[in-house]
């Protein structure tokens, strides 16, 4: 096997996990059976070590294409072959009867005769972990070897061989013919539930009838609604079914340089990446969501001590502990090394996420969401600690490893999380101590105009002290801390436009005098930097640019709409995919282009 271009990749999942399926047929990458858990899949980060599950015609002489089965997770992979066409169904069901979190792979001849060729690969535990395989009426058993661990089956319509541990076939299909492979968990007491009647076909429909049904409900109908959808889609992919949590992308260690050291895992609940999540997942009507990560949230609140503030990342059950190991076995995507797991951001100081988070519920609230007497004391002990603790140094959104700075976002930030925890206790008519809130807030709003601003440049700058731009001051005036208007961020703007921007895509930060962020190498455009611009732009009055714009960024999604975090200089996805905050902000800026297009009676 080759590496395939990240973008080259679509996904399924079922609230517990999620797959990536290459457009030649290929599952390269899958955590099993949760987000978090160890890959079982990992071809993406090491062809030859890392394990794959691959169906595909014998000929390499075939052509495929990629799509989604409209308003679903459902992904349709499409084989053309000198002798025949070919469509492999990927999908994970939700829920009906049958075995619990699998992977469904059904494929199906729909013109002429094919052969076709399967391997599934697994690799337990990261491809540390040797396993034993068996056959067992017609189905094969793979196992890791230390006991109590987990154990795999794959229940194939076709028959299978074991070759050096991995399951292959080979098989013909002729026009109407239809072949299916369900790989699944075997149940911690060896029990291998009955797969039975038709249970591939009822599976997929159950699945299309969730999707669907869920797609239908979002309450958005204005402009560009497929992509809109696509985006929301896949967010929901990304929420824990069990926890009610949001991990900010379902991989690790896709690099955000090639071949440099910018490689992470974010299969985590960062505060700030779900809270964000939430306020789209709103716009579009999906209170359901927010509800389940709210009760998730309101524990971690409940834990809270002015000791140990609220962490910056969780895992999804809510645990702290995250450490930051590398697999130096794993050779990385495309030699892009280290491969870690684990995030040392954990152990960070982001005074930002108490804006988000506090933003987020505020927004809850107005949607007619609770938020109950005990949450509310828990919060208004968060407030409490942003207004004793808002001066001190951290290491921001960016998470940098250079050194913790007095950062312009992070102060925003905590003036949002104090504003809006003045508004929910007008709007609660919760007890609160206002007028030490009132002070602080109005004492930071004045900090950040004294020493954030610099005259000179005409524009409010990445730190104090700093004599640089940083594309985080554009959720400036999405906070409602500068109006959109004002001379000041005009002029900022003017200044992110200059330093930041190409063509309709945003840089994070660089040149000279940016904070140091402890690494090495280069990165690409910042994609959910690229949808705030757009806000920007439209909360501007500048209409006809901000859809210019976002008309241009679209066009860097890949075949089916998804988004990495970031894109590279020939428009390649960079870092790990397919990334919440790029989804989140693409559903944002078309939220607010399209309610100013419908104001200004524009087409």
């Amino acid at each position: 096997m080759s590496y395939q271009p990240i973008e080259n990749y679509g996904v399924v999942g079922n609230g517990n996990t999620v797959a990536l399926v290459g457009q030649r047929g290929s599952i390269d990458f899958l955590c099993f059976p949760r987000f978090d858990s160890p890959t079982i899949f990992a071809a993406l980060l090491d062809d030859q070590k890392g394990g794959h599950f691959q169906i595909a015609p014998v000929s390499e002489e075939f052509r495929s294409r990629q799509m989604y089965l409209p308003d679903t997770n459902i992904l349709l992979t499409r084989f053309f072959a000198a002798d025949g066409v070919a469509t492999l169904s990927d999908f994970m069901p939700l829920d009906g009867s049958g075995p619990k979190n699998v992977l469904v792979r059904r494929l199906k001849v729909v013109r002429g005769k094919i052969k076709f060729q399967m391997t599934c690969a697994p690799r337990f535990d990261y491809g540390r972990a040797p396993h034993t395989v068996e056959q067992r009426s017609g189905e094969v058993i793979f196992r890791r070897q230390e006991a109590g661990h987990i154990a795999l089956r794959l229940h194939p319509s076709v028959k299978v061989k074991i070759q050096n541990g991995d399951a292959a076939a080979e098989f013909q299909l002729r026009a109407g013919d239809v072949a299916y492979f369900i790989f699944g968990e075997v149940l911690p007491d060896g029990e291998l539930p009955s797969i039975e009647g038709d249970y591939v076909s009822q599976a997929f429909k159950e699945t299309m009838n969730f999707w669907q049904q869920w797609t239908g409900r979002s309450k958005y109908r204005g402009r560009w609604r497929e992509i809109v959808n696509r985006s929301a889609l896949t967010l929901k992919l990304l929420c824990s079914q069990q926890f009610g949590s949001v991990v900010a992308a379902p991989t690790f260690g896709l690099p955000e340089h090639i071949g440099g050291a910018r490689n992470w895992d974010y299969r985590f609940t960062w505060v700030r990446d779900a809270s964000f999540t939430m306020n789209a997942f709103m716009r579009l009507g999906y209170i359901g969501e927010a509800t389940a990560f709210n009760r998730w949230i309101e524990e971690r609140c409940r834990q809270f001590d002015p000791a140990l503030p609220l962490q910056v990342v969780y895992g999804i059950d809510g645990r702290r502990d995250l450490p930051e190991t590398e697999l130096k076995h794993f050779e990385g995507y495309r030699r892009s090394q280290p491969v870690r797991i684990g995030n040392a951001a954990s152990r960070q100081l982001q005074l930002d996420i108490y804006g988000e988070l506090l933003d987020s519920i505020l927004t809850y609230n107005q949607c007619g969401g609770e938020v109950s007497y005990d949450f509310w004391q828990n919060l208004v002990r968060l407030v409490n600690w942003v207004c004793a603790n808002w001066q001190r140094p951290d290491e921001s959104i960016w998470e940098v490893r250079g050194g913790a700075r007095h950062f312009l976002y992070s102060q925003v930030l905590c003036w949002v999380a104090i504003d809006r925890g003045i508004q929910l206790s007008r709007n609660l008519s919760y007890p609160a101590p206002l007028a030490e809130w009132h002070r602080v807030r109005d004492e930071i709003y004045g900090n950040i105009h004294q020493n954030f601003w610099d005259p000179a440049l005409k524009s409010f700058v990445q730190f104090q002290g700093a004599k640089t731009v940083d594309s985080s001051s554009l959720f400036m005036p999405l906070t409602r801390f500068v109006a959109p208007t004002d001379p000041r961020w005009q002029s900022t703007l003017a200044a992110i436009e200059q330093s930041l921007v190409e063509d309709s895509l945003v840089y994070r930060y660089r040149g000279d005098g940016a904070a140091d962020d402890g690494l090495t190498g280069t990165e690409g455009t910042f994609s959910m930097c690229s949808f705030w611009y757009v806000e920007c732009l439209t909360k501007s009055a500048d209409l006809k640019q901000a859809r210019f714009i976002f008309e241009k960024a679209l066009g860097y999604a890949n075949h089916l709409g998804l988004y990495a975090e970031q894109l590279g200089p020939s428009g390649e996805h960079l870092g790990n995919y397919p990334q919440a905050l790029s989804h989140i902000g693409l559903i944002n800026a078309a939220w607010n282009l399209n309610q100013k297009l419908d104001a200004a009676d524009e087409y």
